[in-house]
Formats: structure tokens, C-alpha cells, sequence
């Protein structure tokens, strides 16, 4: 008999997650501890409990400044190389302590060089983190490899400066290079030279695109810029018609994302939060998911977003009717998606992945 789906069953199912960020995901207590150890004095309270319900509701104002100001807060005391292996290290622990087997965790490294940190030392000391992290959970019987997403800021200049450093640490970790930041106002083709440089040194790249604004964000990141994968993605089902009679008709962009299987990477609660949908049975990614796009679930910002890929999974489960069939489908997804080696990819998937939902299947 196959094992009810529950939150707790499926945070003990294998999952994998590729679009999370380092700064929209610490503990409070972390956030309060560093703080006070760099002497940062602009959190609204010292209290861990009050302060993570702080950033769930500020996410939850409708407001972008408000938003906004959580991630001042986070980035605030992650400006030393401590704070920054600290935060990387218990990222990896909550995450593997959730069920995931592989993440990619993403993170711009401009915004932690405010008291004087190299660009390079940035990168260091995060994945000196990460690597601690893996060493952690490794001695608790586990199993969780993590990779590193640079983002550049597209508000700012300086994004070939950051796919140069991608480049250069990609043999100790860095998996791939994003943009992130506002879409409206500055589309991915401000930096063609940047995307010419990653194809050309053979690097992966994803683009956020499709989450704040519409149709052109994607069609500019998929096919001026050659996005590998759509950071969120979800306007793309505004080139998607579906009569009163229940048939679907795919615009020409929505029919080449998914005749060239490009990844979406949907955080579902994070997308309600800016605007995406009104509530989670609105959202695009019950309609997405059955014309088979390659739609993976993700996380964003727990912190902001007060979730786990566990509690995204259970309420895409309660709300779609999902089982574990559905989950098992999202997590290959993600794994066939990441932006490491084939062979680690097909591991992964054939020695933890299949077995895992064998296990709560049987």
C-alpha cells in the first residue's frame, strides 16, 4: 500500500530544487546573531519568532518596497566572510534536513561586498559553506550536493564582471550565472555580450524572466539572450488560449518552450506573493503541469516565503490532487534540468530519486 502523502512523508521523499536564493533563506535567530556580532542595528525586533513572522508578512504586503527591505535586512549581516560561510552551511543543512538531494542555491555577490570584501572572497567563502554544509549532513547518514548559481543584478551594470567569475569558479562549484532583480525597465537583452561570453566558454545560464513581467521578458531571454532555463516563467501561459469547451491552443512561444522542454522554475508561493495569481488553484502551474511543460517546483525564498519545498509539494498536492506519481514527475524534472554533468544527473536520479518514491510507493 502506498504511503499517504502527508507534509511528513513528503519531506522524506528525495527532491531536488534549482531556484533558491542564499539571501532570501536564513534562519532568524541567524539573521539576529550576526547582527548583533557586526553590530547591523536596523532589524524592526531581536525576537526570532516575531522576526521571521516580520519577513512572511512584509512578502505578503503586496508592497515591492516593503519586500524589498527584508532582503536589506538579510544581505545587512552577511557582509564578513564568518556570516557568509555561517549562512551557506545552514542553508545546506535546512535544505538536506527537508529531503532534497540536490540544490542549486543562488545569490549575488555584489550586494556582500558593502564593507570591503572582494568579489572573489565573496565566492570563497560561500562555497567554503556549501562545502561545510555537505561535510555536515554527510556525518548524519545523508546525502545532499550543491551547486552555485551567480546572479548578476540587471538593475546594475557589471554583468559580464559576474559571468567572468562563474566562469572562473566553475570547477570548484559554481554550477551556472542568472540575472535577478526588477524585469520591467531592464530585459535580459542589456547584456548580450554577457550571454555571448557564457556560450561561448561553454557555461550554463539561467535568466529570470516571466515572473514580473509578460511574454517579451521570455521571448528576449529564450531567444535573443539563450536561456537554458526560465527563472519562474510563469506569464508564459499568456500564450496559452483555453476555449469554454476545455481545449488548449499554445501561442507559437508557448509551443517552442515546451517542444524544446525548457525548464520553468516555479516557486508557487513566492509567485502569489508578486502577483502571479490570486490563490494557488489560479496559479499557472496546475494548467502548466498538464500540457507538460518541463515545470519544476521551487522554494525562492523561504524565509520571505515562510516555506519548504515540502510544504510548496503538500499544497500542490492538496490543491491539484497531486500524488506521488506527480512528485516523483516534478523532482525528475528538476534533476534533468540542473546544470551539472549527465552522468551525476542520471546517478542521482537512478540511485536516490527512483528508489526513494519506489520506497513510498511499494
Amino acid at each position: 500500500m502506498s504511503t499517504p502523502l502527508t507534509l511528513e512523508t513528503i519531506r522524506s521523499a528525495p527532491k531536488v530544487l534549482l531556484h533558491d536564493h542564499l539571501d532570501g533563506g536564513l534562519r532568524p535567530q541567524t539573521v539576529i546573531e550576526l547582527a548583533d556580532a557586526s553590530g547591523y542595528q536596523g532589524l524592526p525586533t531581536t525576537d526570532a519568532g516575531v522576526l521571521g513572522g516580520w519577513f512572511r508578512d512584509n512578502a505578503n504586503s503586496g508592497s515591492l518596497v516593503r519586500y524589498l527591505e527584508g532582503f536589506a535586512h538579510t544581505c545587512g549581516v552577511m557582509q564578513d566572510e564568518a556570516a557568509l560561510v555561517r549562512v551557506a552551511a545552514e542553508a545546506v543543512e535546512d535544505l538536506a534536513a527537508d529531503g532534497i538531494v540536490y540544490a542549486e542555491i543562488r545569490y549575488a555577490p555584489e550586494l556582500n561586498t558593502e564593507k570591503g570584501l572582494s568579489l572573489e572572497q565573496v565566492v570563497e567563502a560561500v562555497q567554503e559553506g556549501f562545502r561545510l554544509g555537505e561535510q555536515r549532513v554527510a556525518a548524519t547518514g545523508r546525502k545532499i550536493r550543491v551547486g552555485t548559481l551567480l546572479c548578476a543584478m540587471r538593475q546594475n551594470e557589471g554583468w559580464l564582471r559576474i559571468a567572468e567569475l562563474a566562469v572562473r569558479y566553475r570547477d570548484l562549484g559554481v554550477v551556472g550565472f542568472d540575472i535577478a532583480g526588477p524585469e520591467a525597465g531592464f530585459p535580459p537583452t542589456r547584456g548580450l555580450d554577457t550571454f555571448e561570453y557564457l556560450r561561448q566558454q561553454n557555461a550554463h545560464f539561467t535568466i529570470h524572466a516571466g515572473e514580473a513581467f509578460g511574454l517579451p521578458s521570455i521571448w528576449e531571454a529564450i531567444q535573443h539572450c539563450g536561456a537554458e532555463r526560465l527563472g519562474h516563467g510563469v506569464r508564459i501561459v499568456d500564450d496559452i488560449k483555453v476555449s469554454g469547451d476545455g481545449t488548449v491552443q499554445l501561442g507559437r512561444l508557448a509551443a517552442y518552450v515546451r517542444d524544446r522542454r525548457i525548464p520553468l522554475e516555479m516557486a508557487p508561493t513566492s509567485n502569489l506573493q508578486t502577483g502571479a495569481a490570486a490563490t494557488l488553484a489560479d496559479h499557472p502551474i496546475g494548467l502548466l503541469a498538464k500540457l507538460r511543460f518541463r515545470v519544476t517546483v521551487n522554494t525562492d525564498n523561504r524565509l520571505m516565503s515562510d516555506c519548504s519545498l515540502s510544504s510548496e509539494f503538500a499544497a500542490l498536492a492538496e490543491t491539484f490532487g497531486y500524488g506521488w506519481a506527480d512528485l516523483q514527475w516534478f523532482t525528475i524534472n528538476a534533476m534533468k534540468s540542473a546544470f551539472i554533468g549527465f552522468d551525476e544527473r542520471l546517478s542521482i536520479i537512478n540511485e536516490l530519486i527512483k528508489p526513494g518514491y519506489a520506497a513510498l510507493t511499494a
